[in-house]
């Protein structure tokens, strides 16, 4: 045996342990092996039009390609430069624009949002006296998602998104559990605003896209269809069938998930959140916010790790990021969705890696697959095929559906029918948290209108009915399982609302139904025009304002009358009053009936 110094033995072992650790560090030379194939097959299995890919390893971007079509149609490649939607990934640089303010001193992340929108309201004086930026920034603030209200009640006017915040109802207490809110992001652009005097998109090309580097990103639809390299949207139809969608403008919902980009311009992005909040060395973010935006400011759920993948565990969220620890390494990320499009922007902190995925299929899971694989060999992890781990999950969870399905038991009552004729159903039905949307009879059938989209009206019993979207090009789809709308009627037994469960969390909520108004021209109101006796007492029908009708009962208030029908007229300020004239066999008008919740009350018009 031979005796080395120990000297020697130090400099061998020492020159080892660098060895392994270097090793460690490394990141795998082949990382990128096989992917193309790998990725074609997601793609083909899940139906999926395109995907584009980048991944960031410390200040550098070592992987960048597109996969799939950007129009599926044409056959048109995806690039690294092909925009995307990105939806809620747009909540991040929400959250920055006020981290930047916080370190300018302007905005406190723990002062109620009422210091800075004196005008802003929720539904009770404790939220309003109480929450904060950092509840909003964090999903904290009791509020459910009420999605409804800006997906489906599309407004231009981001006022009118804030004003009705008010109304919108909690399903939890302040700060008692995370629930995610898209108007919390909204409102938190809006603060921006009002601090800088800007706009919000202003503000995100000006604080983050240009010092960054982003130049082929955007903040709207118009500016995505407007790019030479824009993909188009798609949806998958009976499992396998690629469908395209109509790109969803959702501007006045911008901060909470409006952003175009490309894997080029988010991998800038995300190299700035990898270094520091810094981009070729000049600080773009604070670094004590991206400090406080990584770390956990809210608990999703307690999130125990599974037998089947133990290392998969921990969900909270910071500020516009999600964490988790995944296989020993912990993970920020968010995931985007909007119409035709979803999206993964992924960072391992601690790794210095980041991962960035953009797919032009609605509701994919195609960036989570294509994302774990990426991250399993970046990160040296034993392979794990999510793939088909996915794919089998998917397909048991269906047939379990599909099962479930067949000895599903209906609480229908067959055999049913509406209580009023179809007509009686017409009407603007309006919530102030959501907003109004147009119920019209057609032919054997009740159709809901809400700006683009259309509902058909199924029949479900009594005066229930079952909505289904009506698309112009496609018919209407009746699979699938729609929770039904309920028509309310008053006590005078007219239709007087409608309950909607439009918040899972939440009972029904109900819009209340005004009569739908008709033209009606001023010289055509003169023949209303009279004293008329009701019970000894005399009321008027005048007009004011040129071409408004108006009731006067004495000492009450003046009752403006609105045109519903042939000689049949609402009380504006009063719901389920209607004033209706008859006519002799001259068609003169003889006779005032007051239709009220109480009974029917005749005033007969005493003659000129």
């Amino acid at each position: 045996m031979m005796n080395y110094p120990l000297r020697f033995v130090a400099v061998i072992i020492s020159f080892f342990l660098f060895v392994e650790a270097t090793a460690q560090k490394k990141k795998p030379v082949n990382a990128f092996a096989g992917l193309d194939t790998a990725v074609s097959r997601i793609l083909k299995e899940w139906h999926a039009a395109g995907v584009a890919v980048a991944v960031v390893d410390k200040n550098k971007v070592i992987y960048s390609k597109g996969f799939g079509f950007k129009d599926y149609e044409n056959k048109t490649p995806v690039t690294p430069n092909t925009l995307f939607a990105i939806g809620s990934c747009t909540k991040a640089f929400t959250s920055s624009l006020l981290g930047i303010l916080n370190k300018e001193g302007k905005v406190d992340f723990d002062k109620p949002v009422h210091t800075y929108l004196p005008a802003v309201q929720f539904y009770n004086d404790e939220l309003t006296d109480k929450v904060t930026l950092r509840d909003m920034m964090s999903h904290r603030t009791g509020l459910p998602r009420h999605d409804f209200s800006w997906y489906l009640f599309t407004t231009p006017s981001r006022d009118s998104l804030v004003q009705r915040i008010r109304y919108l109802q909690p399903s939890a207490g302040l700060r008692e559990k995370w629930q995610y809110n898209n108007f919390m992001f909204l409102l938190q652009g809006v603060v921006a605003e009002k601090i800088t005097g800007k706009s919000w998109e202003k503000n995100i090309q000006e604080k983050i896209f240009i010092p960054v580097g982003m130049s082929s990103s955007n903040t709207s639809i118009d500016g995505l269809t407007t790019s030479a390299d824009a993909a188009i949207g798609y949806d998958v139809k009976k499992d396998s069938v690629v469908h395209k969608m109509e790109y969803y403008h959702i501007d006045a919902m911008g901060p909470a998930g409006s952003i175009n980009s490309s894997v080029t311009d988010m991998a800038k992005w995300v190299g700035t959140w990898i270094n520091g909040g810094k981009y070729n060395g000049v600080e773009i973010l604070p670094t004590s916010y991206i400090a406080q935006a990584m770390s956990s400011q809210m608990v999703v759920d307690a999130a125990l790790p599974a037998s089947d993948n133990p290392d998969l565990f921990l969900s909270n969220y910071g500020f516009g990021w999600s964490l988790s620890s995944y296989r020993g390494h912990y993970r920020v990320q968010h995931g985007g969705n909007i119409d035709g499009f979803s999206a993964s922007t992924c960072l391992f902190p601690s790794d210095s890696i980041g991962i960035i995925v953009l797919c032009n299929q609605n509701n994919s899971p195609v960036p989570s697959i294509v994302r774990n694989l990426i991250a399993d060999r970046m990160l040296h992890l034993k392979y794990i095929d999510w793939q088909t781990d996915l794919k089998k999950a998917s397909d048991k969870a269906a047939a379990v559906n599909k099962d479930a399905e067949k000895t599903k038991t209906s609480s229908r009552k067959t055999g049913t029918r509406p209580s009023h004729e179809l007509k009686d159903y017409e009407g603007i039905y309006s919530n102030s948290g959501y907003g109004r949307f147009d119920v019209t009879a057609k032919n054997d059938s009740l159709f809901a209108t809400f700006g683009k989209h259309v509902w058909w009206l199924r029949h479900y019993h009594y005066d229930s009915f079952e909505p289904f979207e009506k698309d112009s090009k496609e018919g209407i789809d009746t699979s699938g399982n729609s929770e039904p709308l309920q028509f309310i009627v008053n006590a005078a037994g007219d239709i007087e609302s409608m309950a909607c469960h439009f918040e899972p969390t939440l009972p029904p909520l109900l819009f209340a139904k005004t009569l739908k108004t008709k033209e009606i021209s001023k010289d055509s109101l003169q023949k209303y025009i009279g004293e008329y006796l009701l019970g000894g007492t005399p009321i008027r029908v005048c007009i004011k304002e040129e071409k408004t009708l108006y009731l006067i009962v004495p000492g009450q208030p003046e009752y403006e009358l609105i045109p519903i029908d042939t000689n049949k007229f609402s009380i504006k300020i009063l719901s389920g009053f209607i004033v209706q004239f008859n006519t002799d066999n001259k068609g003169n008008i003889i006779e005032l009936l007051s239709i009220q919740p109480n009974g029917t009350f005749k005033a007969t018009r005493k003659s000129n």
